[in-house]
């Protein structure tokens, strides 16, 4: 077949047709997916936890060069955000900005997702691979996800400064030794502990029903947005101690990652998203 150079008119109209098909096909994976029946889900213990933290160091020393590639950004863009807070008078909001991270922490994860996917079932792994999930119909769901994620961040920063403004604030405190030493010696310190502990608690457990399932599950089948959602509530419903265990795991490791210069977060990172799959592999079987 005779093979010609197509001119800049029919590659225009190639590309929104692709672009267009494309498109419905990631509005129909958001509605409904493929398989709108929700999975079944299984009785968590603090062994899986056990098993799904292993298993993510197993992972990651595995795939050592490929992680860190992906995760090489992380520590200088919150090194970054941390130097801006610090010039702009803002070092109330460090602690807060860290919290924070864990809450998008499950869509910053999906390459880890993926790579733990390919691993899982003997494919060859490269970290570009963990780029793969954006051509398919599913990105949109997840895409749609990391938007109430960020909304959620954004909303707990807003509170977080809320919470300093009606304790130790409104003025920025003169040093970052001042500040820690406002927090944990007067009443106040301590009020805002109490109160950032609680409001973000619950902020915090409101996206980890939604969220600890829901991504990878995405990533692994071809279910629409609302099945995820709720197949990731179902889970943390009928396993609130081991899904809240989860979570403070998470974050903690996550405070202790960034405690020296963010450069934790290198090995930190890896071994949460992996381990993630994993917990998400004993939920969903």
């Amino acid at each position: 077949m005779t093979q010609t150079i197509g001119n800049p008119l029919s590659w225009t109209a190639q590309a929104v047709g692709a672009t267009g098909s494309h498109l419905a096909e990631t509005a129909s994976e958001i509605g409904s997916g493929v398989d709108a029946h929700p999975p079944r889900i299984q009785v968590l213990t603090r062994d899986d936890i056990v098993h799904a933290l292993r298993a993510g160091w197993d992972d990651m020393q595995a795939l050592r060069a490929d992680a860190l590639c992906l995760v090489a950004i992380y520590p200088l863009i919150g090194l970054t955000l941390i130097t801006m807070s610090f010039h702009a008078g803002l070092i109330p909001m460090i602690v807060p900005l860290v919290a924070g991270f864990a809450l998008v922490g499950p869509v910053a994860s999906i390459g880890f997702y993926e790579m733990s996917l390919r691993r899982e079932t003997g494919q060859q792994v490269h970290w570009r691979d963990a780029f793969s999930v954006l051509k398919t119909p599913s990105f949109g769901s997840i895409a749609a996800l990391a938007v109430y994620l960020l909304a959620m961040m954004m909303v707990w920063m807003m509170l977080a400064g809320w919470i300093y403004n009606v304790t130790l604030g409104p003025e920025p405190p003169a040093s970052l030794s001042a500040f820690a030493r406002d927090i944990f010696t007067t009443f106040r310190g301590w009020e805002m502990i109490a109160m950032g502990a609680v409001i973000g608690g619950v902020m915090g457990a409101a996206v980890l029903a939604v969220s600890v399932v829901s991504v990878p599950l995405l990533v692994d089948r071809k279910v629409g947005l609302p099945v995820a959602v709720v197949t990731s509530v179902r889970v943390a419903l009928k396993n609130p101690g081991v899904i809240l265990a989860w979570g403070g795991i998470v974050l903690g490791a996550l405070v202790l990652g960034a405690l020296p210069f963010m450069l934790g977060l290198v090995i930190v990172l890896p071994v949460l998203g992996h381990a993630t799959w994993h917990l998400y592999r004993r939920a969903v079987p």
